[in-house]
């Protein structure tokens, strides 16, 4: 078990290829937290932005052991510091724009109209810092039909095809049951950061970057699915019948579930040994990849209703044995417990110093050049309001006068 920040006495602010870049996060819920979060892990100085009431997150995301402070709020938001500043007063949006003035990059999801009346839209704040990196993450993009509407990820996943993937597969148009739109724009967010200050090392300037939600998602289902239909004529309907057919899902054994991917001839051909239908190895349907495309509903249905037989772990012995890619299927509770998860040393179970004994998700990508060690807690609200404004150099006085008329509100014990 470790303490929070104790893994190595390397400063943190040393660690990672994000090492001394400041982030300012004007965001909440899902999507920007996660591109922050990508951002802090990788060595960025994050800054989470909180109205006196708190992230959305802190109250929605479940349960909790103290208020404010969810399990799913604590995932989304470590290695950053809080400051709570109440935006509709003259002083909070005075010394929040001391901090922007010397920060690297601002990520919000905010709407661009309430961004223009407090001064905090791109044009605002470039003039009096050229080198920022400015990430506005909106639902729709700018200039077309939808935008400026409201939107969450479950109206993105309704509009952007990916219900009518499940439409396609059951009949039915249904949700995918995590915030996926939300995570995909969150990471295509940090990543489009990375590449702005890739170039701002080049030209010293900075540049304002848009991340629609509703277009991010319509490129991901339409690059899977579009297919026939990128022809002009389309040549075919709409959709990869392989990746849509109702029988694509984990196959029921004796005992449970596997997933199973006999793709290639040798491996769908040593497939078909080992379910003992040998013959199908020379029927037109099956005996090339072309063909088991085209007839993918009846590869599909041999596939799902071939190992009944025998249990999960006899045909994963089986289908290793001949090198087919298979896995056995996880229940979530499965998951926390997995022996790769395990071995990798995924989880790790740390202490918070508010909420206690937690599980802590560990980094899956690494550098050779070193990633980020010693993570700190998610923040409790408005923990390190003092410090942040005292690091960007708000004078004592004007803090004092912005506790007073509640403008800013240091840390505490409920929200």
């Amino acid at each position: 078990m470790e303490q929070f920040g104790q893994q190595n006495n390397s400063s943190i602010t040393e660690m990672g290829p994000l090492a001394g870049i400041t982030v300012v996060d004007l965001s909440s819920v899902v999507v920007g937290p996660t591109c922050t979060l990508t951002l802090a892990d990788h060595g960025a100085e994050v800054i989470k932005v909180e109205a006196p009431e708190g992230d959305l997150m802190r109250t929605l995301g479940g349960g909790a052991r103290n208020p404010g402070m969810t399990g799913k709020f604590m995932n989304f938001n470590r290695n950053k510091r809080s400051i709570c500043v109440n935006l509709k007063t003259e002083e909070g949006l005075f010394l929040l724009k001391k901090v922007l003035a010397k920060a690297d990059v601002l990520v919000t999801n905010m709407r661009l109209g309430a961004l223009q009346k407090l001064g905090l839209d791109y044009a605002s704040l470039k003039a009096m810092n050229p080198q920022l990196i400015y990430c506005q993450i909106l639902a729709f993009g700018r200039g077309g039909t939808y935008f400026n509407r409201p939107a969450y990820d479950t109206v993105i996943q309704s509009s952007a095809g990916v219900s009518a993937t499940f439409e396609k597969s059951s009949g039915e148009p249904r949700f995918v049951p995590l915030v996926m739109g939300d995570h995909i724009t969150g990471l295509v967010s940090a990543q489009t950061i990375g590449f702005a200050l890739f170039r701002r090392t080049r030209t010293k300037v900075g540049e304002l970057i848009e991340i629609p939600m509703f277009e991010t998602m319509a490129a991901f289902v339409l690059r899977e699915h579009m297919g026939n239909m990128t022809f002009e004529p389309g040549i075919g309907p709409i959709g990869d019948a392989r990746v849509l057919d109702k029988n694509n899902r984990p196959v029921k054994t004796a005992d449970g579930y596997i997933s199973i991917s006999p793709n290639t001839n040798a491996q769908a051909f040593a497939f078909f040994d080992a379910i003992g239908r040998p013959e199908l190895k020379v029927d037109p349907r099956f005996d090339n990849v072309t063909n088991r495309t085209k007839n993918s509903v009846e590869y599909y249905e041999i596939r799902s209703s071939s190992l009944g037989s025998k249990t999960s772990a006899e045909w994963i012995e089986i289908f290793e044995r001949i090198d087919i890619p298979c896995m056995r299927y996880n229940s979530l509770e499965d998951l926390l417990e997995d022996p790769h998860i395990q071995s990798v040393n995924f989880l790790q179970q740390t202490v918070h110093p508010s909420e206690g004994l937690i599980r802590e998700i560990g980094l899956t990508n690494k550098f050779s050049g070193g990633n980020r060690q010693g993570f700190t807690p998610a923040p409790r609200l408005g923990e390190n309001t003092i410090e942040i404004l005292q690091e960007f150099g708000a004078s004592e006085q004007e803090i004092e006068q912005a506790l007073a008329t509640s403008a800013i509100v240091q840390h505490r014990q409920s929200t």
